[in-house]
């Protein structure tokens, strides 16, 4: 049996979440499924390749709105799943994609 390490409280999805990472810089999007989350990571299923997602930080879009988003580095890649840490706010200064996110209502 296994031991869960983690800190924070998982939850696992019964039905399926389709959510999108996006790149900080607005340059490329990709659809993926939302498997479980909590309070500082989630752990995603990613259509396509993950070779984007390696050298960066990017943005886990939770509504077709863009309002409900969240800034993430990638910590592990098991073929298509990834598992994400959720990023804190370092500085107040929003993004371009940031900006874009929230105006394109």
């Amino acid at each position: 049996m296994m031991e869960n390490n983690r800190k924070a409280h998982r939850v696992r999805f019964e039905h399926k979440h389709t959510v999108s990472i996006m790149g900080v810089d607005g340059t490329w999007r990709r659809s993926c499924t939302l498997v479980d989350a909590s309070a500082t990571g989630a752990k995603l299923e990613v259509e396509g390749s993950t070779d984007p997602l390696k050298a960066q930080e990017f943005f886990l879009v939770l509504s077709s709105t863009g309002l409900a988003f969240r800034r993430c580095e990638l910590i592990w890649v098991d073929g298509s799943h990834v598992g994400v840490q959720f990023v804190t706010a370092k500085t107040t200064g929003k993004s371009n994609a940031e900006k874009r996110l929230v105006g394109s209502q």
